[in-house]
């Protein structure tokens, strides 16, 4: 309970060495069946937020409750989580959980447990935590190995899929499958798979049937802008009415700035080499509703980058959006996020240009000897 209140509570709570002794209540509780719930409990908000906790003897335990009490829905659940907290920010703790065969006992609890929301959720979350690569400390991380082996070893796109049908009105649980979907469309043919076991069609009734649910849309958004980086998938959403339906979630929480990124971003991957496409969004009202997003978060910088890489997208190979864009406003929103935010320097300055406007193209080095302008 101490733990739970901050940081600083769970920080004094490792000083005093409260981690070995909260181990040793785990173990003292498999051996002789205890209340190993309570210990898991208090083990999960120690990690919160202090991963570096967790040892080797850590690890085996939380592997052994998965493999040795899998039909027991609470202490799986107090597990998963345990996983989770260890997890975040962690590269060698994921890496080590990974060759302890955590990946099998997460999907495996997703398909034990599908009835229960909690576990699905909370197993949903510990898998796509798997595949971060969040760790300052190291290097390059082993997020693309993780969400393969997922895919490829355990199945995981299909149990993800078929879980989600059992929680048709579950927001929550919703939300984490397609936030885990979106983290494993790594490769060319796991987005294709998607499409083929049915999750493309889940996304889009998703997002016709839950549109009024913000954090749902959100991830939903991201998910199809994850599976349209395979530009067969991009035309599958289109066909599927994606483009309408993303148009028309951006306009009905045009307030949310995160809403309004994804939906840009998702519009922007779908009209990335693909002028077809590029003509069903401009004849959706795509444009005119990324300007009206730039318009109304003139100082989120997220909003302002997709929506220029956007508008770049659906003119470059098509110039003649290009005056039907411009006559709805676009240079001067353009180059007003230009001017309040460096991050969209760039990729303002080729809409722009793919525009036709006027645009300064300055070399930073002409070969002469000397430092580079700035």
């Amino acid at each position: 309970e101490q733990c739970r209140q901050e940081m600083a509570v769970r920080y004094l709570a490792g000083q005093k060495g409260a981690y070995p002794a909260v181990l040793a209540a785990c173990r003292l509780a498999c051996e002789e069946g205890c209340s190993l719930l309570k210990a898991l409990r208090a083990l999960s908000a120690l990690l919160d937020g202090q991963p570096d906790f967790l040892d080797a003897p850590g690890q085996e335990l939380l592997l052994r409750v998965l493999r040795e009490r899998q039909d027991d829905g609470d202490l799986t659940l107090a597990t998963i989580r345990c996983v989770r907290q260890a997890s975040l920010k962690h590269e060698q703790n994921r890496q080590d959980l990974v060759k302890g065969g955590v990946l099998s006992l997460l999907v495996g609890a997703v398909v034990r447990h599908g009835d229960r929301a909690d576990v699905v959720r909370e197993a949903c979350a510990g898998l796509r935590f798997m595949t971060f690569d969040d760790d300052i400390r190291v290097p390059f991380g082993h997020a693309h190995e993780h969400a393969k082996m997922i895919v490829t070893e355990h199945g995981g796109l299909r149990v993800l899929i078929e879980a989600a049908k059992a929680f048709p009105d579950d927001c929550s649980v919703l939300r984490e499958i397609c936030a885990t979907l979106g983290r494993l469309s790594v490769r060319n043919e796991f987005c294709q798979e998607i499409v083929d076991l049915g999750g493309l069609n889940f996304m889009v009734a998703l997002l016709a049937d839950c549109i009024d649910h913000q954090d749902l849309v959100k991830q939903v958004m991201s998910a199809i802008q994850a599976i349209a980086g395979n530009d067969d998938v991009k035309d599958a959403i289109v066909n599927a009415g994606g483009t309408d339906l993303i148009v028309l979630a951006m306009t009905r929480h045009l307030g949310s700035p995160l809403v309004c990124e994804q939906s840009c971003a998702a519009l922007c991957m779908l009209a990335l080499r693909k002028p077809e496409n590029c003509r069903v969004i401009m004849e959706g009202g795509g444009a005119l509703a990324a300007l009206q997003a730039m318009k109304m978060h003139p100082k989120e910088a997220g909003v302002q980058k997709q929506a220029c890489m956007l508008i770049r997208n659906l003119v470059s190979h098509t110039r003649d959006f290009s005056q039907l864009i411009l006559e709805m406003g676009a240079e001067d929103l353009i180059a007003e996020a230009r001017a309040a935010h460096r991050t969209c320097e760039d990729v303002a300055k080729a809409a722009l240009r793919d525009l036709g406007c006027q645009v300064e193209l300055r070399e930073l080095w002409t070969g002469q000897k000397g430092s580079l302008a700035r």
